[in-house]
């Protein structure tokens, strides 16, 4: 068990892993965008710029995000955050929209995604790891303002580009999510003042709900 453990802590920390993980992530927003700025000139729905435009963003905030103090080693972490990050990519556009309206929810959440990313800056990351803890911007509300972004948009976006596909997908990544965001709250529980933070910001996604 110790061996495992250090393997991943080695891993976690290789430089190797971290290209191969990024070169990951580009392999699969490459086919992503190319879908979807397709579905964009054939039908000139603004929405798939739009999406387009989330999922690019959290792309390079991948790229150029800090170090970090401590990351964790434990696989089920890495497995869910590369799984749950990748999820969306999946997402297909098709011409069936249960709700059009739903489109507005993508335009607010990457509205609350752009705001939130900028509150969090460089301390950004995929797999739970603890970097500088912000407490500004957004984060003056809930505790994973990003987590909140992506309910809106990826909702949104199944509602307008509904598929069994999509609802799989959709649905997969929000159970994918809710796990991160325990396990990765667990591991940032860690830092003292990341408990004093708990205990000033109480809700975790939406205020005074969850």
């Amino acid at each position: 068990m110790e061996s495992s453990v250090s393997l991943i802590k080695k891993l976690a920390c290789s430089p190797r892993v971290d290209i191969a993980c990024g070169m990951l992530l580009a392999l699969a927003w490459g086919a992503f965008a190319f879908s979807h700025l397709n579905a964009y000139q054939a039908s000139g729905q603004w929405t798939y710029v739009l999406f387009f435009i989330s999922e690019t963003f959290t792309a390079c905030m991948f790229l150029c995000r800090s170090s970090a103090a401590t990351v964790s080693s434990d696989w089920v972490d890495w497995a869910l955050a590369i799984l749950a990050t990748m999820g969306p990519l999946l997402l297909h556009p098709n011409t069936t929209n249960l709700f059009p309206e739903a489109k507005y929810a993508i335009l607010v959440g990457i509205l609350i995604q752009i705001a939130g990313m900028l509150s969090l800056n460089r301390s950004f990351g995929i797999v739970a790891a603890r970097r500088k803890i912000k407490t500004a911007g957004m984060y003056r509300f809930v505790r994973h303002p990003l987590y909140a972004s992506y309910l809106l948009i990826n909702t949104g976006y199944v509602l307008t580009n509904t598929s069994a596909w999509n609802i799989a997908v959709c649905s997969a990544t929000f159970i994918l999510l809710y796990f991160r965001l325990l396990r990765e709250e667990r591991h940032l529980a860690q830092s003292p003042d990341y408990r004093a933070y708990m205990k000033q910001v109480r809700y975790r996604v939406v205020p005074f709900i969850l």
